[in-house]
């Protein structure tokens, strides 16, 4: 089987470790250094290495991976799995100095599992670390976040995310043209794990291709809705996307245009406007019951610059 290379290249080390932060790289050397670590509460876009980073400080700091439990709370979320699998855990007598329970996406996990959560924490605090992961810093209890040490991860700027990208495929051998690999990087910017993984996916004959709908994993429309968008077809992209994106997903499409503000004018006075139109549409899309209707007029308006 073809190896994963979201796996293969992820860093291991500190070193290997991108920080966009250095008070950030010193404070977790200094973990390293001492051999130990508070509870943390990792937060930041899904994509941005926080599991990575929880990974390479558990094996740097040298715990053994029977003193580990990860769990994802997506999948895991109720307070039965915190009475019964975390409790049941961390009351065995660790074999090294402290166990640790690394918890994904923690925000998943239910008040009540979280109410429960908190006991845990200070009960075996001496015996036991907890690192968190989140995406939506503010679905943490309160109670939480104050026994933890939070991190908050921002977003690289798209050019390294490219570069990134880019240089894993120089790696692997695959010829590319910047074009497509931008088209990638547009469509699910700035989750760099799942860009990779999309990336992965479409490699033929040693050459990265162009995706089309039969794609899989990856919301069709989003392709074409950034292929639209490259070549100015706006109102085109607004009929696609109004038709294709779920409720769920008009307020990520709001970021998206936030985030690839460039598509919509090259100088500075346009993209302005731009970035007020959609910040406006944000505004709206908050308060107003219809939000396919606000993201339409969005795009109108956003049309109307070209």
């Amino acid at each position: 089987m073809k190896e994963l290379w979201v796996e293969k290249y992820r860093p291991k080390t500190v070193d290997g470790y991108v920080f966009r932060d250095n008070n950030q790289k010193k404070q977790i050397t200094t973990w390293i250094k001492d051999k130990s670590i508070p509870h943390l509460l990792l937060s930041g876009s899904p994509g941005i290495g926080k599991t990575t980073l929880a990974k390479m400080l558990i094996s740097e700091i040298g715990i053994e991976e029977y003193d580990v439990l990860e769990m994802n709370a997506s999948r895991e979320r109720g307070i039965k799995e915190v009475q019964e699998r975390i409790t049941n855990f961390v009351q065995m007598i660790p074999f090294g100095p402290f166990k640790v329970v690394l918890l994904d996406e923690a925000d998943y996990l239910t008040h009540e599992a979280q109410a429960a959560l908190r006991g845990v924490m200070e009960e075996y605090s001496t015996t036991a670390r907890f690192i968190l992961t989140c995406n939506h810093l503010n679905k943490i209890a309160n109670a939480i976040q104050s026994r933890c040490q939070s991190m908050h991860f921002t977003n690289i700027d798209q050019t390294e995310f490219t570069a990134r990208v880019a240089t894993i495929l120089v790696e692997e051998n695959i010829e590319f043209d910047l074009d497509t690999l931008d088209t990638y990087v547009k469509t699910v910017y700035p989750d760099l794990r799942k860009c990779i993984n999309f990336v992965q996916q479409n490699i033929q004959d040693g050459q990265l291709i162009g995706a089309n709908s039969s794609d899989a994993g990856q919301a069709d429309y989003k392709i074409a809705m950034v292929d639209l968008f490259k070549k100015g077809k706006i109102l085109e992209a607004r009929k696609l996307v109004c038709a294709s994106a779920r409720p769920e997903e008009i307020d990520g499409v709001f970021r998206w245009m936030y985030d690839n503000i460039d598509l919509f004018g090259k100088d500075e006075e346009t993209k302005d406007t731009a970035l007020l139109i959609i910040k406006q549409g944000l505004v709206d899309h908050s308060i107003i019951s219809d939000p396919e209707i606000n993201l339409s007029a969005t795009l109108v308006k956003l049309a109307r610059l070209q």
